[in-house]
């Protein structure tokens, strides 16, 4: 019986910065077209924190079944290590999917955002469809394009939209540097675990890259979130604000280009998901102190 401290790391609690880093960024580019609603904020992030749980609760499920995490090298896996039941994993899955979208109905209440409603729907088919169902799209290299769309595109410009009722470029950028960040997350993980999902035919991206390019990739999607938001630097001078997170950037790229040990690559996942929420605080604050000083 798993311990309520396992149902926590189960819940992979590295990952979550993926999902509060686009709630920011669509926050203060919000605020930058002068309609920054908190309760809007704190509602998008429940909604994107419980999705984020949901979708690890998933693929632990998902994996554990197809026997993909009996042998692995990482964290914590719920279903896969026997602590608990495949059914409660599944449940605990879609008891997150459910709560995220009762968050979700009461924020698109609130903001009159009703066309969110199918984006609403598409979160959860697509949470499942990555690791769950006959074909998941995780196991033929399709993983990291999910996570770009929707930990990346979606979430940011979504936030800004049920506040402002609009988008814009500066929430694309951000949207692109946080997709970037989360997809870069992904890849690190599936670097670690090559040898494992090559033996039972994962074929995540990393796995058909091959592991030197898929490292390469890690850290060329580290360094275009960083410099993206240079291209706004003319009319937001404080958004070079970003470029502080370089020196956070060289180790995670070092163990990536340099670790051999699959272990020496968990410390990246940790480091990457906090790279992302230190881009989405620079690049949040860089739009806000340029419009008001």
């Amino acid at each position: 019986m798993a311990t309520a401290g396992q149902w926590l790391e189960g819940a992979r609690p590295r990952t979550l910065p993926m999902s509060i880093a686009p709630v920011i960024i669509g926050s203060a580019a919000a605020y930058e077209l002068g309609s920054f609603q908190p309760l809007l904020a704190v509602l998008a992030a429940l909604v994107a924190t419980l999705f984020q749980v949901g979708v690890n609760y998933a693929n632990d499920y998902s994996d554990g079944v197809r026997g993909t995490d009996d042998v692995r090298v990482g964290p914590l896996r719920l279903t896969g290590s026997g602590l608990a039941t495949p059914q409660a994993v599944k449940a605990a899955a879609f008891g997150s999917f459910g709560l995220a979208m009762v968050a979700g109905l009461a924020l698109i209440i609130l903001s009159q955002t009703w066309p969110l409603l199918l984006v609403g729907v598409g979160c959860v088919i697509a949470a499942w469809g990555y690791t769950g169902g006959n074909n998941p799209y995780g196991y033929r290299g399709l993983g990291e394009v999910y996570v770009f769309l929707f930990f990346g595109i979606v979430a940011t410009m979504g936030t800004t939209y049920t506040q402002a009722l609009q988008v814009s470029w500066q929430s694309f950028i951000g949207a692109v540097g946080t997709g970037l960040i989360a997809t870069a997350l992904l890849m690190a993980n599936n670097v670690r675990d090559i040898p494992t999902d090559r033996e039972v035919g994962k074929m995540t991206l990393a796995v058909r890259m091959g592991d030197e390019a898929a490292r390469i990739s890690y850290v060329m999607m580290l360094a275009v979130a960083i410099l993206l938001p240079l291209l706004l630097v003319y009319d937001y001078p404080w958004i070079l604000l970003v470029l502080l997170l370089v020196p956070a950037c060289l180790t995670p790229s070092w163990l990536m280009l340099k670790g051999k040990k699959r272990e020496s690559l968990i410390p990246v996942l940790k480091q990457t998901g906090l790279i992302n929420l230190g881009f989405a605080v620079a690049f949040g604050l860089g739009l806000v102190l340029s419009e008001i000083m």
